[in-house]
């Protein structure tokens, strides 16, 4: 088993931000909108280096957005910023019509996904946003896993042209993935025989938990790092499909629409064989610590070790 060193443990939100600052440094092009969530979602340094392109919209998300459209027109690269429940599901219509139709240069960066938003409850933590953005057509969906990640992710949209929902987190977590990032290609972090797993944002850190504790029991664990759900990287995954024979998904999202039914829809099409789903089944969070609601909803490193051995029981049945 791999071993991962822990550099730090930093919130993902602050990645977008430090990334953000120097983007504002390399290029006058970039401007930053927020709606009235500039301390959250780490948009301080930009707001205070370049005044003049950045934009406090207030509670007004959908106004946000037609500001954004209209800027990417005009030539330049708009990043917005608020809450992630807030960033889809309140502004869904804006972003289909004013940006996505016309495949409006706007990269859509939220905060606070999932359930580890924690302690503020069901009404802001949204566990529907990815399942939204991957049906909009010409939208690039990221969901990063730690701060390096997301440093990197927000600096390589910025050179990306067309519409980008990048999605990342309230909590501190480990900082461990490799210094390097490409839209569209996945992370192989973990070579192993016995049994795929493919997490996504915050759980990539519980599937390399899970995979130690597997190896102690006796199995090898390969460990991807879906960190682009859409385009999803289909070579690495039906690669390490087939070499395994089963296959376990995680992500801290609904089961429904997320990288679970991404990679079901793959591997039904090209490749069947037994596949495990950890995600929300079917509810919406609560108010709690965030790694108390992991557990509680069925997201931890043993719930991930479970569905694996369940998997490699479906393979050799």
């Amino acid at each position: 088993m791999k071993q991962f060193e822990v550099r730090q443990r930093k919130d993902t939100r602050s990645g977008f931000g430090d990334a953000l600052y120097e983007l504002g440094k390399e290029s006058d092009k970039v401007v930053a909108l927020c709606a009235d969530l500039t301390g959250s979602l780490k948009m301080d340094a930009f707001k205070k280096e370049f005044p003049d392109r950045f934009f406090q919209t207030g509670i007004a998300e959908a106004n946000m957005i037609g500001m954004a459209a209209g800027m990417a027109t005009a030539g330049l690269i708009p990043f917005t910023g608020t809450f992630a429940n807030f960033s889809t599901g309140r502004v869904y219509d804006q972003i289909r019509q004013s940006v996505a139709y016309s495949e409006k240069n706007v990269k859509i960066c939220a905060s606070h996904s999932g359930l580890t938003l924690g302690e503020d409850g069901a009404t802001h933590q949204v566990l529907e946003d990815i399942a939204m953005m991957r049906a909009m057509p010409n939208m690039t969906v990221i969901n990063t896993c730690d701060y390096t990640q997301t440093f990197l992710a927000t600096k390589a949209i910025a050179n990306f042209n067309g519409p980008v929902y990048l999605r990342f987190g309230r909590p501190a977590v480990p900082d461990f993935s490799p210094q390097n990032f490409e839209i569209g290609k996945g992370v192989l972090l973990n070579e192993g025989n016995d049994v795929c797993i493919i997490a996504t944002g915050h759980l990539v850190w519980e599937a390399l938990q899970a995979a130690e504790q597997l190896e102690q029991k006796g199995y090898s664990a390969e460990v991807i790092n879906i960190h682009t759900i859409k385009p999803l990287d289909e070579d690495i995954i039906l690669k390490s499909a087939a070499k395994c024979r089963c296959v376990v998904t995680a992500e801290e999202h609904e089961l429904n629409g997320g990288l679970g039914e991404a990679v079901a829809s793959l591997l039904g099409r090209k490749l069947p064989l037994p596949l495990e789903m950890i995600g929300v089944n079917d509810s919406f969070g609560e108010s709690g610590k965030p790694m108390e609601l992991l557990e509680k909803y069925g997201l931890g490193a043993s719930n991930i070790l479970e569905a694996t051995l369940r998997a490699v029981e479906r393979r050799t049945a």
